[in-house]
C-alpha cells in the first residue's frame, strides 16, 4: 500500500529542514576556524617588526712592517720600537749604532747610577744616571725637570727614552741618524756628539752585534 502524500510531503521538509541547520552549524565553525587561522598566521605590520641592531664595526688596524729584534730584551725592544715612532730614523746601521752605544752605557738598565748601583733617579749622587749615564749637572736635571713637566717617572724606561729622544743634545744630530748608507764607523761620529764618552770601549763590536739581530718585518 502506498503511503498518503500528505505524510511524505511532511517527512520530505523535515529532512530538508535537518539538513539545511547541519550545514548552517558546519558553516559556523569552518567561519570560526577561519577566523582564527586568519589571526594567528596575520603577517605583522612593518611598526611591528624590530629594527635590527647594528652590525659591530671592528676596526682595521694597518699592519706597519719595521726593524725588530727577536733575540733582544724586552727593553731593547722597547727603545728600538721608540726610535722608529717617534723619529724617521730607518737605517738598521744607525739603529745598531745607537743601540750599541746604549748597550755600552748602560746595559738598557734606566735605574742605574755609574758604577753599577740600581737606584732611583734622587738616590744617585755621583757620576752618570740612566740608559745613556747622563752626567753633566745640566743633562741630569733637565732629566728630572722633563719628567715634572711631561707626567713621567725619571727613573723609568718610558721616561728616559722620552727624554733622551727629546732632549737638545740628541735632536742636534738627529738628522745624521735620520739619513742612510753610512757605516757603523760613520755613523759613531754623530754618537760620539750625542753622548760625549769618555771611553770608546765596546760600542762599535755591540753595533755590529745588533747589525745581526735586526730584522725587518
Amino acid at each position: 500500500m502506498a503511503p498518503q502524500p500528505s505524510i511524505i510531503a511532511t517527512s520530505s521538509v523535515a529532512t530538508t529542514e535537518k539538513i539545511i541547520s547541519t550545514m548552517k552549524k558546519q558553516i559556523a565553525a569552518m567561519a570560526t576556524i577561519l577566523a582564527t587561522s586568519s589571526v594567528a598566521c596575520a603577517y605583522p605590520t612593518i611598526s611591528q617588526i624590530e629594527t635590527p641592531p647594528e652590525p659591530v664595526k671592528i676596526p682595521v688596524v694597518e699592519y706597519k712592517s719595521s726593524w725588530k729584534c727577536p733575540g733582544c730584551n724586552e727593553n731593547e725592544k722597547y727603545v728600538l720600537e721608540q726610535l722608529q715612532e717617534k723619529t724617521k730614523i730607518s737605517d738598521p746601521i744607525a739603529l745598531s749604532t745607537i743601540l750599541g752605544n746604549i748597550k755600552s752605557e748602560s746595559n738598557f738598565y734606566p735605574n742605574i747610577c755609574e758604577g753599577g748601583a740600581r737606584v732611583s733617579y734622587d738616590q744617585c749622587y755621583r757620576g752618570g744616571y740612566g740608559l745613556i749615564q747622563w752626567t753633566s749637572t745640566g743633562r741630569y736635571l733637565g732629566l728630572g725637570f722633563f719628567c715634572k713637566k711631561y707626567d713621567c717617572d725619571p727613573s723609568s724606561l718610558e721616561g728616559q727614552v722620552r727624554y733622551m729622544i727629546n732632549e737638545s743634545h740628541f735632536q742636534k744630530v738627529l738628522p745624521e741618524f735620520e739619513g742612510s748608507g753610512f757605516t757603523i764607523a760613520q755613523y759613531m761620529v754623530p754618537a760620539y756628539y750625542w753622548l760625549g764618552w769618555g771611553i770608546k770601549g765596546y760600542r762599535e763590536e755591540y753595533a755590529y752585534d745588533y747589525t745581526k739581530k735586526l730584522v725587518w718585518t
